[in-house]
């Protein structure tokens, strides 16, 4: 039995798959092949059915959805102050995650940290238990909570345990004591502090303290001792061997999971034990097994900005997910294979491979997804004179990974964005500046220039970036085997230009799908006779003119062009 797409968008507003960067294009969305007949993408969704704006998204039995990360500072300022905060967020949930014409559709929500911290990125926390000041109220983030999972959205907040503010007080009393007592401490370099000292200052046991200078060591003022930091002083290394520690993080979690959050995004995962893959995957198991104990259905991701190889490793700790650095950045696979650099075909074998590989420190492995973050530069930037072609063509491949996969704000609009730090987190594009809900920006970032319109201009082309995604985020809610099946390559099919490969069911109950992407500028003909299992056309993307037709075995695809086939 063929599936159909039902129309998602509300009255007047037909579900569009062909979104073109030029003239604009239709939709072929579950259309069924007649013996012999055409199927071409053009028309109306089958079936006719509308949904009513502001609907809520269907939340999925498990953690294959699609999550949208915002950095809070930047989303959107609610009270005028130029700081987005927890209300703007609630206030823009119908646009992240409802099935209204203008909404994205994503079913998660991953939030920065939202916790107390000197700094505008919050990576240093000074209070695990409150909400800073600058983006609300622990009241605004209740609400916040609520309205999230009303909505059918679930919310992932950034939890840092590497290391903390040196504004912490934990930090600050630690400190202090080793100034006020300095000829008092009972203290040796291979012993540690002794049990008296520790009785009288815990918090000293809960970092790591030196006479010793060395690397990754920064001097304590007004004292001669040292203490690791290995990203800068202001973020001191915490001792997770400490049992305090660990008390401590273990009640950080059960206030969170306490509250109703659904899951955490762990910061800095290969840095928790400097150089040691074996010590950082057994803290990510006593992590992972502190949060299931306390709530079995949260979901972990974790941060390891390393090689492939290495993160694949921490897939034994059990975690539910590990950000997929590997198709990541401007040299990541999905990159490299829109600007050409690499063979269309390396797409689909870097998957197949890769959730092999997975698989082979845990079957249960839920991939995480990623094109761009925080801390990388904007995708647009990646390709010379696109015209918005191939910025789409690699937001629609994040969205076609298996697993739970992640768009950063603003990609959806071809945001700009690169250099420091400041300038990847630009504020969200609504509109121009000054306008209602625009945020003022990290502080020292440099003036971004948008290449593409923003927001309120995107909603009213069909053609436009935003419309994209939409469609591509829609796809894959509509189709669950893109993120719940496993990647089969179809080599006869594949080269330089051509990616084909099948979706297909771990338990083989149902049908696979045929996923066949065009990275050219040049239309492909494609000829599917052999692939008898395949009837028809479901549903296609195109980032460029053209249309997508199915006859007699013969697969047109325009360039840049996606097409599912069932």
């Amino acid at each position: 039995m063929k599936r159909r797409m039902t129309a998602l968008l509300t009255a007047g507003i037909l579900l569009m798959s062909l979104l073109a960067a030029c003239g604009g294009g239709g939709s072929s969305a579950g259309k069924e092949a007649a013996e012999g007949g055409e199927t071409a993408a053009g028309g109306e969704a089958a079936g006719g059915e509308e949904m009513a704006a502001g609907a809520a998204v269907s939340l999925p039995g498990d953690w294959y959805g699609t999550a949208y990360e915002i950095f809070v500072g930047s989303f959107y300022d609610s009270n005028g102050d130029g700081c987005g905060d927890l209300e703007g967020i609630r206030q823009k949930l119908d646009y992240i995650g409802s099935a209204g014409e203008d909404s994205l559709g994503c079913n998660e929500i991953w939030l920065t940290p939202i916790c107390p911290s000197p700094t505008y990125h919050k990576y240093d926390v000074t209070d695990y238990l409150s909400i800073d000041p600058q983006f609300g109220t622990m009241e605004d983030f209740d609400h916040l909570l609520k309205d999230c999972h009303e909505r059918g959205i679930r919310v992932i907040t950034d939890l840092v345990l590497n290391h903390t503010s040196n504004e912490h007080p934990w930090f600050l009393r630690a400190a202090e004591y080793l100034k006020e007592k300095a000829g008092e401490i009972d203290y040796s370099e291979e012993e540690g502090f002794g049990a008296e000292t520790l009785s009288a200052c815990p918090e000293l046991d809960y970092y790591h303290f030196t006479k010793k200078a060395g690397t990754g060591y920064e001097a304590l003022p007004g004292t001669d001792w040292y203490y690791e930091a290995r990203f800068w002083s202001g973020m001191p290394d915490l001792n997770l061997d400490s049992e305090a520690v660990r008390k401590e993080i273990r009640e950080i979690i059960a206030f969170w999971l306490g509250k109703g959050v659904d899951g955490f995004r762990l910061d800095a995962v290969t840095s928790y034990y400097t150089g040691s893959t074996k010590e950082n995957t057994a803290f990510l198991r006593w992590v992972s097994e502190t949060v299931k104990q306390e709530k079995p259905e949260a979901y972990l991701v974790g941060e390891a900005w390393t090689d492939q190889n290495s993160y694949a490793e921490l897939y034994a700790s059990g975690i539910d997910s590990l950000f997929d650095f590997a198709f990541a950045g401007d040299s990541g696979v999905i990159a490299s294979t829109v600007k050409g650099s690499s063979r269309a075909a390396v797409y689909g074998e870097a998957m197949e491979a890769e959730e092999a590989l997975y698989a082979s420190y845990n079957e249960d492995f839920i991939n995480a997804p990623f094109y761009t973050n925080h801390d990388l530069a904007r995708g647009t930037g990646y390709y010379a004179y696109d015209d918005g072609s191939r910025t789409k063509l690699a937001l629609a491949l994040n969205l076609l990974q298996t697993g739970n996969a992640f768009l950063y704000y603003g990609e959806e609009l071809g945001m700009k964005g690169a250099g420091k730090d400041e300038n990847k987190r630009a504020p969200m594009y609504w509109g121009e500046a000054g306008e209602e809900g625009m945020t003022a920006g990290p502080p020292a970032m440099d003036k971004v220039k948008m290449k593409f319109p923003s927001l309120k201009e995107q909603l009213s082309d069909s053609s436009s970036i935003f419309r994209y995604v939409q469609q591509a985020v829609r796809l894959r809610q509509d189709y669950p085997l893109i993120a719940r099946g496993r990647t089969r390559t179809l080599p006869e099919l594949s080269g330089d230009t051509v990616c084909a490969f099948f979706r297909e069911d771990p338990e083989g109950k149902e049908k696979p799908l045929l996923i066949l992407i065009n990275f050219s500028d040049a239309e492909e003909q494609l000829d599917l006779g052999g692939q008898t299992e395949i009837s028809s056309l479901a549903a296609s993307l195109l980032a460029s003119g053209g249309e997508t037709l199915f006859q007699d075995g013969l697969l047109t695809l325009p360039p840049f062009g996606i097409a599912i086939l069932e």
